[in-house]
């Protein structure tokens, strides 16, 4: 690694935005930038976005980084990519544009799709071979309501012009001008198309979605090589890139859970809370995810995930579609001023329920309410409605696995709540450790793909890893504790019957 290229580019492509940051060899994030993106909705349960829109702030985050930084392209090293998972899309080769937008891992569209799967008895195949639950969340489901519904899809594959990938391998693709179709192990093993045991793409699979092998990209370990920048409009031209891993994986390895047992949580628009499980994956049952947490080194390591559809997009939702506040000092103020949630909860399931429930069909509830609520009990049911799902998780890994979490540690744009993660600790009875940095996912591409460029021989020459945290302690009596998660259980099931009503 040459002395005059100190530093590495970072992109953390996520599902509200693309952030950029400019990271130091020793470690220290010296520059940030950000843009959000258009979420769009069609139809209710739907969720898109504009891939070309994705990579123009890719190319913008990039450049205004290097600009904040007054740093030159020439001094960077490498570029990573950390990504939203589970995001689907399929575009022309010849083209170098999507055939539909990318559907989101939000989106619910497919439910009924893995349903009929279910019926024919199709999920304990699924899971057997990839570690997931047949669920509109995962990719596959996606890619074929692609090539069955998108104007021409049909016609350019019978041509053999598509391509087909999560957003990481979109990325690679359109960075290296078209060159390499690649993803990492972590991105494959979300697409149910994986077999996370002998690590290739599944024929068989293959057949059952309706997605040939021949669209799917090559997949490689998180610190391999994946080519070099070759689009002349990105502002960093023939840098390397390396360091590519899906978000909530990206923050394991970043928060440096790097020992079986060791757990954390991210909090962005949902939340994962992901347990290191070393060399061999373990089936979880209904309600986890059996998930590789990287490759690297040589060698595969797995984990067990509990998926929570929706939390700091709760926080959101709050703000931008009710206006109930306006910043988030003023969130805090009102939250503070509550002297507790007086019943009211809400039951974010906009999009559906995640673990331990997996119903897609459960729509958001808000109960509980008298003539005196307002909106900072509404407020402090959304950050409460975090804390309970996170606990729901945390007790579901434990009683799978057999494993007893070592600590968990916290990151993402939520965690940055004192009052959340005080709640979070109150809720769990256990200390909580939230990273001094919140871009734990950015950190964990970095760290990976400094590591494949040479830049470390290892984590100890990098003097900011591991993190620094904050410990939050829990200090809520048990009866206050018990009876808040009862009300929160009770929540969920009236959202739940509401799920059988539709249906």
């Amino acid at each position: 690694m040459r002395h005059d290229q100190p530093y590495l580019l970072a992109i953390d492509q996520s599902t509200s935005g693309t952030k950029a940051l400019l990271v130091h060899r020793s470690g220290d994030i010296v520059a940030r930038s950000s843009l959000e993106h258009r979420q769009h909705y069609p139809q209710p349960g739907w969720v898109e976005h504009d891939p070309l829109e994705i990579y123009d702030n890719v190319k913008k985050a990039a450049g205004d980084v290097l600009r904040k930084a007054g740093i030159a392209p020439a001094s960077v090293a490498g570029l990573t990519i950390t990504n939203q998972r589970e995001t689907a899309l399929v575009w022309d080769r010849t083209t170098g544009r999507p055939v539909y937008n990318a559907i989101v891992w939000q989106c619910q569209r497919t439910a009924d799709q893995c349903e009929r799967y279910k019926q024919e008895g199709h999920e304990g195949t699924v899971r057997a071979k990839t570690g997931l639950m047949l669920d509109p969340y995962f990719s596959a489901a996606k890619f074929k309501w692609i090539l069955d519904h998108a104007n021409g899809a049909q016609r350019l594959l019978a041509e053999g012009k598509l391509l087909a990938g999560t957003i990481d391998s979109w990325l690679v693709w359109k960075l290296t001008g078209g060159k390499v179709h690649a993803t990492d192990y972590t991105n494959a093993s979300r697409t149910s198309l994986f077999n996370i045991h002998t690590q290739a793409w599944d024929e068989e699979l293959a057949r059952l979605f309706g997605v040939p092998l021949s669209l799917l990209p090559e997949v490689r370990a998180s610190d391999a090589l994946y080519g070099c920048t070759e689009d002349a409009d990105f502002p960093a031209a023939g840098v390397p890139i390396s360091g590519v891993i899906g978000d909530s994986q990206g923050a394991l390895y970043g928060q440096q859970c790097l020992e079986r047992g060791m757990a954390k949580a991210t909090y962005g628009t949902g939340t994962s809370v992901l347990m290191n499980v070393g060399d061999r994956p373990i089936d979880g049952g209904d309600g986890l995810v059996t998930a590789i947490a990287w490759g690297a080194g040589g060698k595969v390591t797995y984990a067990l995930e509990a998926v929570i559809r929706t939390s700091g997009d709760s926080i959101k939702w709050t703000r931008d579609n009710l206006g109930l506040f306006g910043d988030f000092e003023e969130l805090n103020r009102l939250v503070a001023s509550t002297q507790g949630n007086d019943g009211v909860y809400l039951v974010p399931a906009f999009v559906g329920l995640g673990a331990p429930y997996w119903d897609p069909y459960a729509r958001a509830a808000l109960v509980g309410m008298s003539r005196g609520t307002g909106k900072a009990h509404i407020l402090r049911a959304a950050l409460e409605s975090i804390a309970y799902q996170v606990r729901d998780a945390v007790e579901l890994i434990e009683s799978r696995s057999g494993i007893r979490l070592r600590g968990l540690r916290a990151d993402g744009g939520a965690s940055a709540n004192a009052w959340l993660m005080q709640f979070q600790a109150d809720m769990l009875g256990s200390a909580v450790m939230r990273s001094a940095c919140a871009e734990l996912s950015a950190l964990g591409s970095v760290y990976l793909g400094g590591l494949g460029l040479g830049m470390w021989n290892d984590l100890s020459e990098c003097s900011s890893g591991p993190a620094q945290h904050d410990i939050y302690e829990p200090s809520m009596d048990e009866d206050t504790r018990s009876r808040n998660y009862r009300g929160w259980q009770e929540a969920v099931r009236s959202a739940m019957s509401f799920s059988v009503i539709r249906q």
